[in-house]
Protein backbone atom coordinates (compact mmCIF):
# COMPACT_ATOMS: atom_id res chain seq x y z
CA UNK A 1 0.00 0.00 0.00
CA UNK A 2 2.55 2.71 0.50
CA UNK A 3 4.68 1.61 -2.37
CA UNK A 4 0.82 3.07 -4.43
CA UNK A 5 0.89 5.94 -2.36
CA UNK A 6 4.32 6.51 -3.32
CA UNK A 7 4.01 5.91 -6.97
CA UNK A 8 0.68 8.68 -7.21
CA UNK A 9 2.39 10.99 -4.98
CA UNK A 10 5.39 10.82 -7.99
CA UNK A 11 2.65 10.31 -10.69
CA UNK A 12 1.05 13.77 -9.84
CA UNK A 13 3.93 15.61 -8.69
CA UNK A 14 5.24 15.38 -12.69
CA UNK A 15 1.68 16.20 -13.50
CA UNK A 16 1.51 19.09 -11.40
CA UNK A 17 4.94 20.51 -12.69
CA UNK A 18 3.07 21.13 -16.35
CA UNK A 19 1.06 23.40 -13.90
CA UNK A 20 4.50 25.07 -12.14
CA UNK A 21 6.26 24.79 -15.91
CA UNK A 22 3.64 26.87 -16.97
CA UNK A 23 3.20 29.36 -14.45
CA UNK A 24 6.88 29.61 -14.41
CA UNK A 25 7.52 29.69 -18.21
CA UNK A 26 4.56 32.75 -18.63
CA UNK A 27 5.76 35.00 -15.04
CA UNK A 28 9.05 34.31 -14.30
CA UNK A 29 10.54 33.47 -17.89
CA UNK A 30 8.31 36.11 -19.78
CA UNK A 31 8.46 38.58 -16.71
CA UNK A 32 11.37 39.43 -14.29
CA UNK A 33 13.44 36.55 -15.60
CA UNK A 34 13.51 37.28 -19.01
CA UNK A 35 17.11 38.35 -19.09
CA UNK A 36 17.93 34.79 -18.82
CA UNK A 37 15.10 33.38 -21.03
CA UNK A 38 15.79 36.13 -23.80
CA UNK A 39 18.46 34.49 -26.39
CA UNK A 40 16.04 31.08 -26.35
CA UNK A 41 13.82 33.62 -28.51
CA UNK A 42 16.48 35.02 -30.57
CA UNK A 43 18.02 33.29 -33.55
CA UNK A 44 20.27 30.76 -32.82
CA UNK A 45 23.86 31.86 -32.42
CA UNK A 46 27.08 29.16 -32.57
CA UNK A 47 27.03 28.20 -28.68
CA UNK A 48 26.71 25.27 -27.30
CA UNK A 49 24.60 26.69 -24.17
CA UNK A 50 21.77 29.56 -23.77
CA UNK A 51 21.72 31.61 -20.51
CA UNK A 52 17.99 29.94 -20.36
CA UNK A 53 19.68 26.99 -19.73
CA UNK A 54 20.28 28.22 -15.82
CA UNK A 55 16.70 27.42 -15.43
CA UNK A 56 17.92 23.74 -15.56
CA UNK A 57 19.91 24.29 -12.79
CA UNK A 58 17.17 26.27 -11.06
CA UNK A 59 14.67 23.80 -11.00
CA UNK A 60 17.25 21.31 -9.85
CA UNK A 61 18.15 22.78 -6.86
CA UNK A 62 14.45 22.25 -5.45
CA UNK A 63 14.87 18.38 -6.62
CA UNK A 64 18.54 17.81 -5.59
CA UNK A 65 16.41 19.39 -2.07
CA UNK A 66 14.04 17.07 -1.86
CA UNK A 67 15.86 14.10 -2.33
CA UNK A 68 18.02 15.19 0.59
CA UNK A 69 15.50 15.88 3.03
CA UNK A 70 13.19 12.46 1.72
CA UNK A 71 16.09 10.51 2.11
CA UNK A 72 16.81 11.82 6.08
CA UNK A 73 16.22 9.96 8.81
CA UNK A 74 14.58 7.55 6.56
CA UNK A 75 12.59 7.57 2.79
CA UNK A 76 9.88 10.18 2.95
CA UNK A 77 7.45 11.10 0.67
CA UNK A 78 9.56 14.11 -0.04
CA UNK A 79 12.03 11.75 -2.00
CA UNK A 80 8.72 10.82 -4.39
CA UNK A 81 7.91 14.48 -4.62
CA UNK A 82 11.36 15.18 -6.04
CA UNK A 83 11.66 11.77 -8.15
CA UNK A 84 8.27 13.54 -9.74
CA UNK A 85 10.28 16.97 -10.86
CA UNK A 86 13.30 14.78 -11.78
CA UNK A 87 11.42 13.03 -14.14
CA UNK A 88 9.33 16.04 -15.34
CA UNK A 89 12.86 17.67 -15.95
CA UNK A 90 13.88 14.35 -17.76
CA UNK A 91 10.48 14.36 -19.68
CA UNK A 92 11.09 18.46 -20.30
CA UNK A 93 14.64 17.90 -21.41
CA UNK A 94 13.70 15.25 -23.97
CA UNK A 95 10.49 16.64 -25.08
CA UNK A 96 12.12 20.66 -25.37
CA UNK A 97 16.00 20.29 -26.07
CA UNK A 98 15.69 17.10 -28.25
CA UNK A 99 12.56 17.04 -29.98
CA UNK A 100 11.42 20.35 -30.53
CA UNK A 101 14.32 22.16 -30.56
CA UNK A 102 16.36 19.19 -31.98
CA UNK A 103 19.80 20.33 -30.24
CA UNK A 104 20.76 16.36 -30.46
CA UNK A 105 19.81 14.70 -33.02
CA UNK A 106 18.02 11.81 -31.54
CA UNK A 107 14.51 12.05 -33.37
CA UNK A 108 14.76 13.47 -36.78
CA UNK A 109 11.62 11.66 -38.48
CA UNK A 110 9.02 12.28 -35.85
CA UNK A 111 5.43 11.53 -37.76
CA UNK A 112 3.30 11.02 -34.16
CA UNK A 113 0.44 13.51 -34.30
CA UNK A 114 1.04 14.57 -30.86
CA UNK A 115 4.46 15.06 -31.02
CA UNK A 116 4.15 16.85 -34.39
CA UNK A 117 1.47 19.28 -32.54
CA UNK A 118 3.99 19.82 -29.77
CA UNK A 119 6.48 21.01 -32.07
CA UNK A 120 3.72 23.54 -33.84
CA UNK A 121 2.78 24.60 -30.72
CA UNK A 122 5.73 25.54 -29.71
CA UNK A 123 7.07 26.95 -32.93
CA UNK A 124 4.04 28.97 -32.43
CA UNK A 125 5.34 30.05 -29.35
CA UNK A 126 8.90 31.11 -30.74
CA UNK A 127 7.09 33.11 -33.38
CA UNK A 128 6.50 36.15 -30.97
CA UNK A 129 10.61 37.31 -30.58
CA UNK A 130 9.22 39.28 -27.24
CA UNK A 131 8.33 39.09 -23.64
CA UNK A 132 4.83 40.24 -24.37
CA UNK A 133 1.71 38.99 -26.23
CA UNK A 134 3.22 34.95 -26.07
CA UNK A 135 0.93 31.80 -25.63
CA UNK A 136 1.66 27.98 -25.50
CA UNK A 137 4.04 27.81 -22.34
CA UNK A 138 3.52 24.84 -21.24
CA UNK A 139 5.19 21.59 -22.38
CA UNK A 140 2.89 18.45 -22.74
CA UNK A 141 -0.67 19.58 -23.29
CA UNK A 142 -1.28 20.85 -26.38
CA UNK A 143 -4.76 22.95 -27.29
CA UNK A 144 -6.54 21.46 -29.69
CA UNK A 145 -6.01 23.73 -32.54
CA UNK A 146 -2.54 22.60 -32.80
CA UNK A 147 -3.55 18.87 -34.07
CA UNK A 148 -4.48 19.92 -37.06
Amino acid sequence: MVAIIYLLITLVTFLFMEVVTWCTHKFVMHGFLWTLHADHHEPKYPHIFEKNDTFFVIFAIPSIALFYFGVSPTLNYLFFIGLGVLLYGMAYFLVHDVLIHQRFKWFNNVKNKYLLALRKAHKIHHKNMGKEDGECFGMLLVPKKYFR
